[in-house]
């Protein structure tokens, strides 16, 4: 290869390959190198079902249908079309950057690759954080369901109390995260076979959920009967701006986890492609579940804020307990296991995402070696799996101690993460391809418009989000000095991110002197 393609692949100072010596990797010219994952383990549906289960549909929808509903009322199906869109257009953003790099780093790697060390460590950083937190959140959901469950099956009511108990809360929740992490530390195989059985159940089960709302309907016996209107997918509809970006910035949480396909890249077959395609099948399977459901939940219980209704205060912490016994019958059982199921499924796959990120900054030098480190046996990422579950496990731990409203507040914070990380991701797409913009037509929409638009749209949400929370009213109503909890925990992981960032650039500045990972332009 001449230097000057050297240069377009890897940037000015791009390390060229060399032989390895002890303790060091062998670079590619890209600045790129393999990370001793097992390769080849994953193909297309694997990864799919994997994305499906990060999402966690049936969790996602029996926590966010209530909420969305009080904020924008029919216009429900509206408004999950609305968050589907930046979501499919940073799809096609990462799919061209994983064409180009497929790196287990991803938002990491890409964004160090196209604006340097420092914008793609917090792009890093935004993905390590946002799925700690939620893995926290998903074993605490998991284990409200799994004692729900056993009240249910024991036909004791005293049994659900149990998991109030702080104590004994908090060490289920242990419990919980340990295993998902050992099931992941295991590698992508047996990942994978769990999967498909947990993804299969809920799905089957929001089908019957879905089919038997319809079938009431059509039998006259719903709750609140309401015939599907063209006027629900309108979101012009919705009666203010607020309201708007509040339903949207709650949508754009629910399809939040389909970059799991992209973590495991060295991981697929045919890692080229297979990642791209199974982030864009991922989100378009989704969208399809979500529009059948909530259709479903609105014309069953309409969005009356009384009884069964969909926007009934009372029901939106969990809105399938609240409607599959009316809905299901004596089946209502299986909505709780399928909840159960999704979250604890939920939980497992995305320990994916920063075990493979952590990894890949201790490979390149961003985090301390050791997070850098392969199990020998399963060829997964060890440390910083493990890492992740103490992490997920002390988050937990301490903000349930401090107040439960720190730990949902902080859950409310996560929508601005989401936006931060995948707008600069999405960003990273247009600035690396900018050669390619006016080189064809498929340039043209795929490394640019696309990929610009979805970028645009998240940071704005980060943006509106982050000043609206600011209003002590947001979330929980908490508030610290005046300003709104919400907003002092979001902006305050992202600097906590910042000065770690400083921390590691005094300890280990080869990597942010980009003498590791060098920025580039794609030919």
């Amino acid at each position: 290869m001449s230097n000057s393609a050297a240069t377009e692949l890897g940037g000015k100072d791009a390390p060229k390959s060399r032989v390895k010596a002890k303790g060091e990797e062998v670079l590619s010219e890209k600045g790129l190198s393999e990370k001793g994952l097992k390769a080849g383990s994953v193909g297309l549906l694997g990864a799919v079902v994997i994305g499906i289960s990060c999402i966690a549909p049936a969790y996602t929808l029996t926590a966010a249908l209530g909420p969305t509903v009080s904020v924008v009322g029919v216009q429900l199906p509206a408004i999950f079309l609305v968050g589907f869109i930046p979501m499919l257009l940073v799809a096609f953003g990462y799919r061209e950057l994983n064409n180009a790099m497929p790196d287990s780093g991803t938002s990491f790697t890409w964004a160090s690759r196209a604006f340097g060390p420092w914008i793609g460590w917090m792009g890093g950083w935004g993905l390590i954080a946002a799925t700690i937190i939620v893995l926290s959140n998903l074993a605490a959901v998991a284990v409200d369901f799994f004692y729900l469950m056993l009240a249910q099956i024991f036909a004791n009511p005293e049994l659900g109390e149990l998991s109030k108990n702080l104590p004994l809360n908090i060490a289920t929740t242990f419990v919980f995260i340990a295993l998902a992490c050992w099931i992941s530390y295991r590698g992508m195989e047996t990942t994978k076979s769990f999967q498909y059985i947990l993804v299969g159940f809920q799905l089957l089960v929001l089908g019957w959920f879905a089919v038997s709302a319809f079938a009431h309907l059509a039998a006259g016996s719903a709750f609140d009967a309401t015939a599907i209107s063209p006027d629900w997918f309108n979101p012009f509809a919705v009666s203010s701006f607020s309201d708007f970006a509040a339903g949207v910035s709650l949508s754009i949480f629910i399809y939040w986890g389909w970059d799991v396909t992209l973590t495991m890249n060295e991981e697929t077959k045919n890692p080229q492609k297979t990642p791209g395609r199974a982030a864009t099948l991922t989100v378009v399977i989704i969208v399809a579940i979500y529009l059948v459901v909530a259709l479903a939940t609105l014309c069953y219980a309409g969005v009356g804020d009384t009884g069964l209704g969909a926007g009934n205060p009372e029901n939106q912490a969990s809105i399938f307990a609240v409607l599959a016994g009316p809905v299901m019958g004596p089946f209502a059982i299986l909505m709780s296991l399928a909840i159960l199921s999704s979250s604890a499924a939920s939980l497992q796959s995305t320990f994916v995402s920063p075990g493979r990120t952590l990894l890949a900054m201790g490979h390149y030098r961003a985090l301390p070696q050791s997070f850098g480190r392969v199990s020998p046996s399963y060829k997964s990422p060890s440390v910083a799996t493990i890492a992740s579950a103490i992490a997920a496990a002390a988050f937990y731990a301490l903000t349930r101690i401090i107040s439960e409203n720190a730990l949902w507040d902080t859950i409310t914070a996560l929508g601005m993460m989401i936006c931060f990380y995948y707008g600069i991701t999405a960003l990273a797409c247009v600035w690396y391809f900018r050669r390619r913009w006016f080189a064809s037509v498929r340039g043209f929409f795929f490394t640019l418009l696309f990929p610009l638009l979805g970028g645009l749209i998240l940071l704005m949400m980060f943006v509106k989000t982050a000043i609206d929370s600011m209003d002590p009213g947001y979330g929980s109503g908490s508030e610290v000095g005046g300003v709104g909890l919400v907003f002092i925990l979001g902006i305050g992981v992202i600097l906590l991110g910042a000065a770690l960032m400083l921390v590691m650039y005094l300890r280990k500045p080869e990597f942010f002197r980009g003498k590791v990972l060098s920025t580039g332009v794609a030919a």
